[in-house]
């Protein structure tokens, strides 16, 4: 098992590498939303986004869309390199993605899953996550799945 005292997360701002540590663990685990530096960038802008790191290898991201509506709703995003998984490190970043998204407000916590990631819906599902809704967005391919904390 990882010695998750290791664990180092940062908070992604303006700062250059940690825009791109984001951006990469993002891109390799949503491949159909790759993004470029400057989306980061405008999504830190509006977004909570972390970096995970083990000791210095970079081991996941999270991402907190914070409640916007009267329903208080929040989304929270933990992604986990394949190659750092089934370590703890997924419920690390959950746990305080969580806790970051009830501090910001939300009533209501909702994630959202590329449907072809099985181990992040599996692991939505263990944490009490039930989808509610499928889509694909206009143009493209990609099945996308929303879920709900119950």
């Amino acid at each position: 098992m990882t010695d998750l005292r290791n664990l180092r997360i940062e908070r992604v701002d303006a700062t250059e590498p940690l825009l791109e540590d984001w951006r990469h663990v993002h891109n390799v685990i949503v491949p159909p939303a790759a993004m470029d530096l400057d989306e980061v960038r405008e999504r830190a802008g509006r977004n909570h986004l972390e970096v995970a790191y083990l000791g210095d290898v970079l081991v996941g991201c999270t991402t907190v869309r914070p409640p916007t509506d009267d329903t208080a709703t929040a989304t929270v995003i933990a992604r986990v390199l394949p190659a750092h998984r089934h370590q703890g490190l997924g419920e690390q970043l959950y746990v305080r993605a969580l806790a970051q998204a009830r501090e910001l407000g939300a009533r209501r916590i909702e994630t959202v899953v590329l449907a072809a990631n099985t181990e992040g819906l599996r692991f939505a599902e263990r944490h009490g996550f039930v989808e509610f809704d499928r889509y694909t967005l206009p143009g493209e391919s990609a099945l996308w799945i929303d879920l709900r904390l119950a």
